[in-house]
């Protein structure tokens, strides 16, 4: 017998109790009075009341806790609105179905828990799954069917709500534990007309939820199956909140965690975590398998509709799995595995410890396929994934592709389970200078990925290829992706024939080898003080042009600024193809004229100081020769800066209308001591090496930073290839008699100037020849 004495926290369920409510409602009715002090909501035991418990599709008609209990104490007009609610019909229709059936207690889910505290609801929805398990019977409220028989053919007509043509209620997260742990499910239509239980309508109900026969009869703890094939039925299921796709599954699956509303997907992270915490399930891990989009980073899966393909996914034994594995690597020697490592993977800050047997991509160095004790069929192979590594951590990445395997490996590995940054990149590309020399481009893939000259790509769409031609005679195609938050480029060459088929294949080529290329970039960006330009060349076959991709990006914006251009070459030596990093002055800013950087350069053997300009220090090096602002030239063998010209009076003499007039600085001093006597006698204390040097009277002056003297440096990129140009000077008047001026400057080449790498060619007498070493 329930009393409403009966301690909460001992018997925590709420249930209705029939009599009550229908005898509240009778009154109600016939305009009785009705004792307020009635209770209809009563505590009760779940494992020794004998209960009917309720499961159906909600609406925005429902009746909650606290409108059943007031309900004999509100006026007439609240009372009436409550109750020709559809909600509350269906609470009234199934107390009556409930005492047809010969029970006292029943238990429906709007009215039953008071939302009101949190810490119920969060009880009620981890025992959810062990009432309706206990329940006697469960009645099915299919609110959408209006024939007197169960629907046996799929009709998007009639259900056009659902998904895949089926009443609604097969639609619905939590309504798959309401359908498997109940004995005994029957199914009404929206009269409240019987229209058949679950074990007579199993084998359709298999077709429409892909739920096994046995399953439906017998329950889940008659063969359980592996959980990768738990969560494919909820593949095509959905939730008001999306945290409720995870909180659904957690009786079908055995786990109990916390509810947390409003992290989104991060629920459904959460719940796989607590998967592996209590077993050594790795069908977890076996998700997209047959991925319908790109994915790279947790090792989790975001949602159920990852795992829509398992829904025949079953767990191997051990000697199963490594029976299969020689049989698919005959010629090699497997390595002995112990039980306790095989099955036991702890989560740790640093990743999910497990014991993997990989294969390394031969043509992908980072990517690696890893097998796992479970196949997706019975008698097929085990399951393999795809897993690329970035710093020393395993990412899932399911766009690898086919290609050449090396040699299997038993490897202890971290699974990165934490989400990774999802955000767009932005390339904008300048191509003008190939497009002068005669290059068109043909066509981008996908299309929808580019606008004008900008391409964005993001972790759903994470390659764009655009294919160049030059009179049909030469093809390449440039790619710009992401891969784990990295932006990155790569060119791939062709021949004549079949342009549009190596843009096709060069798309899928760099999604599969996407951590490869972005791992390269990565290594040629890393290391810079502020940032740096990356420069890669490739020889186009079969011709004498070198093909020079030029970027720099500012990670304050994820823009990254590409520079694509062509120019001949006599065919000396080869072209590396491999990305080179080159610090650059300036700042962080993506409103900066990239192409107008300077690579800053130090020469070796000569002396340094370090004076505050505008309060800002900066390091110059000793002119033993005399050096004017804008001069420029190259270094000799001996290491000596040659003039060959001057920028501000090539643009006097020429008449050129361009302001580039020099900026002048101040400079303070580095030294702590005897300041006012240095200042008052023309001296300035520098920084030199671990000592402080004089520098009498100094004038400091650089080069501008304007549009006009960008535009110069970009319209001499041609004539002045591989050339050093002065961009600072500072000048010290002799201080006594028979001294000369003393001078320190910087040097520096202009980023669109430059063309090849360091020591590839020099410049000795003005004239450029091969340096074989």
């Amino acid at each position: 017998m329930i009393t409403a004495k009966i301690d909460m926290h001992l018997c925590s369920m709420r249930l209705i109790n029939v009599k009550a409510f229908l005898e509240r409602e009778g009154l109600i009715r016939r305009g009785k009075r009705v004792d307020r002090r009635a209770k209809v909501l009563e505590f009760g035991d779940d494992e020794v009341t004998e209960y009917a418990i309720l499961s159906h599709r909600w609406t925005e008609q429902e009746v909650d806790y606290n409108e059943v209990v007031k309900l004999a104490k509100m006026d007439e007009e609240e009372r009436s609105e409550i109750r020709q609610r559809d909600g509350y019909r269906k609470i009234l229709q199934s107390c009556e179905q409930a005492k047809k059936d010969g029970y006292k207690w029943l238990w429906i889910d709007t009215c039953c828990i008071d939302k009101r505290s949190s810490a119920e609801l969060s009880e009620a929805i981890n025992s959810m799954c062990r009432w309706y398990e206990n329940s006697r019977i469960c009645y099915a409220y299919l609110h959408d069917v209006h024939d007197s028989s169960f629907p046996i053919a799929w009709d998007d007509e009639t259900y056009p709500k659902s998904t895949g043509g089926w009443p609604e209620w097969f639609s619905r997260g939590w309504t798959l534990q309401e359908m498997i742990a109940p004995r005994d499910v029957q199914f009404f239509n929206k009269d409240w007309h019987s229209i058949g239980d679950k074990r007579s309508l199993s084998s359709t109900l298999e077709v429409i939820t892909r739920v096994p026969q046995h399953i439906l009869k017998e329950g889940l703890s008659s063969n359980r199956p592996c959980v990768a094939q738990i969560i494919s039925w909820a593949a095509n299921r959905r939730t008001t909140r999306v945290e409720d796709r995870a909180y659904s599954l957690m009786g079908l699956l055995d786990v109990n965690m916390p509810m947390l509303y409003g992290k989104g997907k991060k629920a459904f992270h959460r719940l796989q975590l607590e998967i592996i915490r209590a077993s050594n399930d790795q069908s977890i891990f076996a998700w997209g398998c047959s991925p319908t989009n790109v994915r790279a980073g947790s090792i989790l899966a975001d949602d159920p509709s990852f795992f829509r393909d398992c829904a025949k996914m079953e767990l191997m034994n051990r000697d199963e799995f490594i029976g299969s594995l020689k049989k698919r690597f005959p010629g090699e020697e497997l390595p002995s595995i112990e039980d306790d490592r095989f099955g036991t993977f702890p989560v740790t800050n640093r990743g999910i410890q497990i014991w993997l047997f990989l294969c390394p991509h031969v043509d992908s160095d980072p990517v690696f396929q890893a097998w796992l004790p479970c196949r997706s069929h019975p008698s097929v192979p085990p399951v393999a994934i795809h897993l690329a590594l970035w710093e020393s951590t395993y990412y899932r990445y399911t766009a690898a592709g086919r290609g050449q395997m090396g040699r299997l490996q038993l490897r202890h590995v971290s699974l990165r389970y934490q989400d990774t940054p999802r955000r767009n990149s932005t390339f904008e590309i300048d191509d003008s200078v190939m497009l002068k020399e005669g290059f068109t481009s043909l066509v981008t893939c996908p299309e929808r990925l580019i606008t004008g000259n900008t391409v964005t790509v993001s972790t759903t769409d994470p390659v764009c290829v655009k294919l160049y031609s030059c009179r049909q005679e030469y093809h390449f195609v440039v790619s710009f992706g992401q891969c784990f938050g990295q932006n990155w480029i790569h060119v791939v060459c062709g021949g004549p024939d079949n342009p549009l088929s190596l843009c096709s294949s060069s798309y899928f080529q760099m999604l599969a080898r996407a951590p490869k290329y972005a791992q390269s970039m990565n290594k040629a960006c890393s290391g810079a003080a502020g940032y740096r330009v990356c420069i890669m060349e490739t020889r186009i076959p079969q011709s004498t042009w070198i093909l020079q991709t030029s970027c720099v990006m500012w990670n304050s914006s994820r823009m990254c600024g590409v520079r694509l251009e062509v120019f001949r070459d006599p065919g000396f030596g080869d072209v590396s193809g491999e990305w080179r990093g080159f610090d650059v002055d300036g700042t962080d800013d993506s409103n900066r004229d990239w192409r107008g950087l300077m690579i800053p350069h130090r020469p070796t053997e000569q002396r340094s100081c370090e004076p505050f300009l505008d309060g800002v220090s900066m390091k110059f090096s000793y002119a033993p020769n005399i050096i004017k602002l804008g001069d420029y030239g190259h270094f000799t063998d001996s290491g000596y800066f040659r003039c060959e010209g001057n920028l501000l009076a090539d643009c006097k003499s020429l008449s050129l209308k361009a302001n580039i007039a020099p900026r002048e600085h101040k400079i303070f001093t580095r030294s702590r001591l005897h300041i006012d006597s240095a200042i008052m006698s023309g001296l300035v204390m520098a920084y030199d090496s671990g000592a402080f040097i004089p520098l009498y009277k100094p004038l400091c002056q650089s080069l501008p930073a304007n549009d006009d003297f960008k535009s110069l440096l970009v319209s001499l990129s041609t004539r002045l290839t591989n050339r050093y140009l002065v961009t600072g000077v500072i000048q010290c008047p002799p201080r006594l008699p028979g001294f000369g001026t003393e001078q320190w400057y910087n040097i520096a080449k202009p980023f669109v100037w430059h063309r090849n790498s360091e020591g590839a060619f020099s410049v000795v007498g003005g004239a450029m020849r091969w340096n074989a070493g």
